[in-house]
């Protein structure tokens, strides 16, 4: 962060050559700066280049109010609270003043009057565009009082009229004058409330207790709402919608790369036990794909849809059970494994929504099911099972096979080598993941993926117990 610039009362201020701009012109006069030069406006927000982030560029180009609508674990927060980045860094504000107003053109009644009494004197401060925006999550309580304001009766007692700004007790949207304000799941709001938010859109005044006090706001307004179809939400008052003056959808993230990468960017992946934990990347498929096949399962409500939190939370768990066993192996370097898998289901649990009550531990059963299916979806991007014809053939005889998350790396890597051609399948399928052949670890974990594969495709069966797992035919 820069210090602030010199200027100290509206003289100095006004001898610097600075002219009043409104919050929209400001962030359209910034975007149209950073586009010329070619810079990102949204760094680090994937999956949105061509399809989100070209609608709010028109949204700020057209100065208009905007609405994210979007199902959770949609980017709309984040978003909203990028905005501000692309504010100037430093603003004058009178000084003095309960609300921010601009020292050189001020628009309300109490600014104008400092100005009035103390002309080129007048004290100046500088406002940090970190300090200029405000949030508000919607719930059914929120007041009007909370976000626009209300009569303060001791100011009214003391002779002032009630259709003077004086006499009111400020809410959160006046205060955020001169900047952005936020609203957070605008259908959540009373729908009392949103009518009040009509005129603060269309007119930039407030009516308080049915007495009109006129406060010439300069703001942007934004919101973020989930479509109006969601299960137990209220919906955005149609008059109100169409005040706002871009509503703007965004999406999952279209393929799995994305997705990948959105999980890496917002996951804890690197921990501080002392225990380095590596996760494949074909692992990072399994939990997308996972994700992926829930949100088009028949058993899952769409209309809550599935976040990528869920992939954000997986990640963790699944980095949680490989650290875990570094640790308690006494292993420095750990790679996650499919095994690791078995302990998904509690980050997985109430981020999907079951469309009916389907008996007990249904949710679990889905979510095991989900992830045979990703398993199976991953494997096939890589590998035929078909070509495992031979490997399988071992089985027949009665042979068992022990793996598991509490199995050290070396123990599994002995127990492929008694299943005549498992060790080498393993070796050149870590080679086709990307992942180093040579290195025992690293071909263990691509093994189990192999072992799963053919389970999840009925050519073998499994028995599992608490830290092992048991393949046969």
């Amino acid at each position: 962060m820069s210090h602030p610039p010199a200027p100290r009362t509206v003289g100095q201020l006004k001898a610097s050559g600075y002219k009043p701009s409104s919050v929209k012109d400001e962030l359209r006069r910034n975007t149209i700066a950073k586009l010329r030069a070619g810079e990102a406006l949204f760094p680090h927000l994937v999956g949105y280049e061509e399809t989100v982030i070209p609608q709010i560029i028109h949204g700020i180009l057209s100065r208009h109010d905007m609405l994210f609508l979007g199902l959770r674990g949609q980017a709309k927060t984040r978003i909203l609270r990028m905005l501000p980045d692309l504010l100037d860094e430093w603003i004058p504000i009178l000084a003095g003043c309960e609300i921010p107003d601009d020292p050189i053109a001020p628009r309300l009644n109490a600014a104008r009057r400092i100005v009035s009494e103390q002309g080129d004197d007048a004290p100046v401060e500088w406002v940090h565009r970190s300090s200029r925006y405000h949030e508000k999550l919607a719930t059914p309580d929120v007041t009007i009082a909370d976000l626009i304001g209300e009569i303060d009766l001791v100011r009214h007692a003391q002779g002032k009229y009630l259709s003077d700004e004086s006499t009111m007790h400020f809410g959160l949207i006046p205060r955020t004058n001169r900047g952005i304000f936020a609203i957070n799941e605008l259908p959540d709001l009373a729908p009392k409330i949103q009518v009040g938010l009509f005129n603060v859109l269309e007119e930039r005044d407030v009516q308080i207790r049915g007495y009109p006090v006129r406060l010439e706001l300069d703001l942007c307004l934004v919101f973020s709402a989930n479509p109006e179809d969601y299960t137990n939400r209220g919906r955005i008052v149609t008059p109100l919608k169409d005040r706002i003056g871009s509503v703007i959808r965004t999406h999952y993230p279209h393929n799995i790369k994305q997705a990948i990468e959105i999980t890496r960017q917002n996951a804890w992946l690197h921990r501080d036990s002392g225990v380095t934990v590596e996760v494949p990347v074909f692992m990072h498929e399994i939990l997308e794909q996972f994700v992926r096949l829930a949100r088009s399962s028949p058993h899952i409500n769409q209309a809550s849809g599935v976040s990528v939190r869920c992939s954000i939370a997986n990640v963790e768990t699944l980095v949680s059970s490989a650290e875990r066993r570094g640790i308690t192996l006494r292993e420095n370097r750990v790679v996650a494994r499919v095994d690791d898998l078995t302990f998904i289901t509690a980050s997985s649990r109430g981020k999907i929504e079951l469309m009916l009550a389907e008996g007990e531990n249904a949710e679990d059963k889905l979510i095991q099911s989900l992830i045979g299916e990703a398993v199976k979806a991953a494997f096939d991007r890589h590998a035929d099972v078909e070509d495992y014809d031979e490997l399988i053939q071992q089985f027949k005889g009665g042979l068992t096979l022990q793996i598991g998350d509490d199995v050290p790396t070396a123990t599994q890597a002995e127990n492929y080598a008694l299943v005549k051609g498992l060790k080498p399948a393993a070796i050149k399928l870590a080679g086709k993941l990307g992942m180093p052949d040579d290195d025992a670890p690293s071909w263990v974990s691509a093994g189990q993926f192999l072992l799963e594969a053919l389970y999840v495709n009925n050519r073998l069966s499994k028995v599992t117990a608490p830290g092992k797992t048991f393949f046969k035919k």
